[in-house]
Formats: C-alpha cells, sequence, structure tokens
C-alpha cells in the first residue's frame, strides 16, 4: 500500500533572508548614491559660491588696475626725463620695449617690462589687494598689456597728450575649501574724438539749450572737395546738432537736416523739472531722429588770452591805424604775423563803414571784435585763432553784415575762442566760414537767408531768421582732442 507524504516547505528555507539581504543592498545602495549626490550638489553649490566670489576679487584687480592707470598713471612724454617716449616701440601692437611686449604686474607669474622702475612698484602697490566676501577673503592682483600709444596735440591747450590702450587681466584666488581661480579680462582706452563733431553743439543741460525757429536750418558739405562754381556741394543731411539739455525747434520750414544728439529723452514740453530731449511744433523737423547720448558732454573752458592795451578803429580812410605787424596791401590794411606761431596784441577791434581788413595765419589775442556797417575781416592765409577775453564788454564778438570773408570755405582757417560768459553774435555771409568755441557762451545767430559753413560751440545757441548752418564734416577727422577713458570688452574665464 503506498503512503502519501506530505508536501513540506523545507525547500525554500533561508529565502526570507536572502530576500531581506538583497533589500538591504538596495536601499544601502539608492541611500549611497543619495548621499553622494547631495555631496556632489553641495560641493557643486560651494564651487559655484566661491567661483562668484573670486570673480568679485578679480573684478576688483580690474578696477584697481584702472584706476591706477587713469587717475595716478603719468603717461610717457617726449619731454619726459624719467619715462621718455624714445623707449618705445609704438609701430604695431602691443606696444614694446626691449623688443619685449610693455606689461606691468602683480602677478608673479607674469613678469613686469616697463622702462621705468618707479612706475612698475607703484602698478604693484595699487593693484593687489584682498576683498572680504561674505567673509571670506579674496586674493587679487593684476597685470595689464600696452597694446597701443598715439600722440595727439589738445585743442584746447596746444599741448601734446600721450593717448594709450591697456588690455588688463584682473586675477582673483580664494584657497581651502571650495578653492578656485579666476581672471576677468577688460580693455581701457581713450581714443581721438573732434572737438566739433557737430553743426552746433550747446553746452547748457537745461530747456531752450538749441533754439531754431522762422526757418533756421543745418546741413552739410565737405570742404576738402573742390568749389563748383565758387560755392561747395551741399548735402540735405549730416548737419547733425547736439546739447547737453533740449532743442525747441519751432516755425517753418525749420528743419534740422541730421540727427539730435542729448542725454534728454523724450519729445514734448520742456520744464525744469522734467527737460525733454526735443519740444517740436510747426513744422519744425529733426530729418534722422533722436541720438541719446549716455552721458553729458563736458567741453573744457580755453585760456583766457593776455590782450594788448590798446584799441583799434578801422575806418575806410584810416589804413592800418598802427595796429601791429599792418601794412597796405593794394590799398587794404593788412596784418602779416611774423609767423603762424606769432602772437599778435590789440584790445578793443572795431571796422565801421566799409571798411576790410585782411588778415593773414597767426594767433591774434584782443579783448573783443566789432564788426558793423559794412566792414569785415578777409582772411588772405590761415589759420588764423582769434582768442577773445571780453573783459567789460556785453558782446565781445560781433560780426554783423556778413562781417567775415573766408574765400577757401575751410572754417579751420579761422578760429574763434572765448572763455567768457557774454554774447556771440553773428550775421552769416557767402562766404562765411569759421570755427566758434566758447562753451560759457550764448550765441545769437540771425539773418535773413545766411549762411554760416563750419561749426559753432556755445552754452546756448539761439538760430533765427533764415539763418542755415552748413557743417563741414571734415571736422570729424580733424581738430581732435582725447576723448573719456572707456572700458570697450570684458570677459572672464575660471580654473
Amino acid at each position: 500500500m503506498q503512503t502519501l507524504k506530505s508536501s513540506g516547505r523545507s525547500g525554500e528555507k533561508g529565502v526570507a533572508l536572502v530576500m531581506a539581504l538583497l533589500m538591504i543592498l538596495a536601499v544601502s545602495i539608492v541611500t549611497g548614491s543619495l548621499v553622494m549626490v547631495a555631496k556632489s550638489e553641495a560641493n557643486s553649490s560651494t564651487s559655484y559660491t566661491s567661483m562668484s566670489q573670486v570673480r568679485y576679487g578679480a573684478e576688483s584687480g580690474i578696477h584697481a588696475a584702472a584706476n591706477y592707470l587713469l587717475w595716478m598713471y603719468n603717461a610717457p612724454t617726449a619731454a619726459s626725463a624719467q619715462d621718455p617716449l624714445a623707449n618705445y616701440d609704438m609701430s604695431g601692437s602691443p606696444v614694446r620695449y626691449l623688443g619685449r611686449p610693455v606689461v606691468l604686474s602683480s602677478d608673479p607669474n607674469f613678469a613686469s617690462n616697463y622702462p621705468a622702475d618707479a612706475v612698475r612698484a607703484a602698478f604693484v602697490a595699487n593693484s593687489v589687494g584682498s576683498l572680504a566676501v561674505n567673509g571670506a577673503p579674496v586674493a587679487h592682483r593684476a597685470r595689464a598689456t600696452l597694446m597701443s600709444m598715439t600722440i595727439v596735440s589738445d585743442y584746447y591747450t596746444s599741448q601734446p597728450i600721450t593717448l594709450q590702450t591697456w588690455q588688463i587681466v584682473g586675477i582673483g584666488q580664494i584657497n581651502g575649501s571650495g578653492q578656485s581661480l579666476v581672471e576677468v579680462e577688460a580693455t581701457v582706452e581713450r581714443q581721438p574724438v573732434p572737438v566739433y563733431a557737430y553743426a552746433a553743439f550747446a553746452t547748457h543741460n537745461g530747456c531752450n539749450a538749441l533754439s531754431f525757429a522762422g526757418g533756421a536750418n543745418t546741413a552739410s558739405y565737405d570742404s576738402a572737395l573742390p568749389l563748383v562754381a565758387g560755392a561747395p556741394v551741399i548735402s540735405q543731411s549730416g548737419g547733425n546738432v547736439g546739447t547737453n539739455g533740449n532743442l525747441d525747434g519751432n516755425g517753418g520750414p525749420t528743419d534740422i537736416n541730421g540727427t539730435l544728439s542729448t542725454p534728454r529723452s523724450g519729445v514734448g514740453n520742456c520744464t525744469n523739472n522734467n527737460v525733454t530731449a526735443a519740444t517740436i511744433s510747426g513744422f519744425a523737423t529733426v530729418e534722422e531722429g533722436l541720438v541719446q547720448l549716455p552721458q553729458p558732454i563736458n567741453l573744457s573752458t580755453p585760456t583766457v588770452p593776455n590782450p594788448g592795451a590798446i584799441n583799434y578803429n578801422f575806418t575806410s580812410a584810416s589804413g592800418c591805424s598802427g595796429a601791429p605787424f599792418c601794412t597796405l596791401v593794394a590799398g587794404k590794411p593788412t596784418i602779416i604775423p611774423p609767423t603762424p606761431a606769432s602772437i599778435v596784441s590789440m584790445g578793443d577791434v572795431k571796422g565801421v563803414g566799409s571798411s576790410e581788413i585782411h588778415l593773414r595765419a597767426g594767433i591774434y589775442a584782443i579783448n573783443s571784435i566789432e564788426l558793423g556797417g559794412g566792414s569785415k575781416i578777409v582772411i588772405d592765409s590761415g589759420p588764423v585763432i582769434i582768442k577773445v577775453k571780453g573783459n567789460g564788454v556785453a558782446t565781445p564778438i560781433k560780426l554783423d553784415g556778413g562781417g567775415v570773408s573766408n574765400p577757401s570755405l575751410d572754417p579751420t582757417q579761422l578760429q574763434f575762442v572765448y572763455a567768457g560768459t557774454g554774447e556771440v553774435k553773428i550775421t552769416g555771409g557767402t562766404d562765411t566760414a569759421a570755427l566758434v568755441y566758447a562753451p560759457n557762451a550764448s550765441a545769437a545767430l540771425a539773418g535773413a537767408s545766411t549762411d554760416f559753413y563750419g561749426a559753432i560751440i556755445t552754452n546756448k545757441i539761439t538760430s533765427t531768421g533764415g539763418f542755415s548752418i552748413f557743417y563741414d564734416r571734415r571736422l570729424q577727422r580733424t581738430i581732435m582732442t582725447a576723448g573719456n577713458p572707456m572700458m570697450s570688452s570684458f570677459t572672464w574665464r575660471t580654473f
């Protein structure tokens, strides 16, 4: 007889233990993974934080080096005994000294190569430091490479100015946990800019700095191009105007055939508490729109001249009236300075009746000039630079009745320079070409259908009665001065 045996589960003994061990292993793996992820995230966060902190330090190195180069460092000059221009090879980029790039450095990994020991030491002293960022000290240092160097003659002082472009690398470093090294690179430069960048520029920062009405207009020409039938070729564009304040344009046809540049914005009514860029009414237009400047344009006050003490009145019958360096040429009084750099000193100069005064190249230091009643000055050769003091005279520059004849229509051949706050009054003519630099004065420009070729800079400008200003576009590349320092590039990298 066959006996039936019960089917027991003894063959499955230990499975539960194995399953438990597998579960523990899985949980351990997951837990370990989470710990690693958390640690990685923590390290990443620490690294990101330290990298951000170190970048602030590197930027501090940039600013410290730039601050030294812009405000404490004296650029080399031809006359300097300690740091003469003769030490530098400026034929390429970067500039070289003893065949190697000119470098200032407080970075021990890069040696300085600059001719003057004192400059090297001063750069180190002013570019090394430590920045506390959230309690963490971040060390910074810097190096600067001289990429280019040029010399321009400053219009305001006639002195040479050394313009440089520096490529600066700021290095920030933090040690310990989350250690990091960051380099920030920037280019700091000063470039030559034209003094006369606009047909008319008003330095005033309030309402009615520029006022064009009654058919006043601007356009442009190029004095480097040949005249056609004795007149320049006029372009109904490029007659740009600028101001630190507001343009008030009204009446018609009052046309700015160019742009309006100003740090102000908006078109509408102008008040002391809300200085708009432009207030336009009637048929006035700004043909090429508004250009908003990033900041006001600050212009230097020119040097006040020392004029002579003797006043001279010229009439059609007076001849030279005893004026210095004056002789009669073809019956006309003609002032002929010995050289273009010679100074002709006179007091108040007046032209009366139909008198005609001829001027040749030189520097004329006078107290005032007044032309009226058909009198005029004629520019035989230039540049004629008339520096005006204006002592005790409300209108130290008064050119009425087409009182200027500059047949070349090259405005650089006749320049008026005035530092005071009086009035400049001009009535144009068919060959009135000149430059006026009087950043503190007010200008009144008037005359039915009269023309002025060149550019005008004063504190305020009022142009009425069909007065036309034709801007000489050649001024964009002549009569330069040093522009404001600029940071033209910015990059960074981490290690």
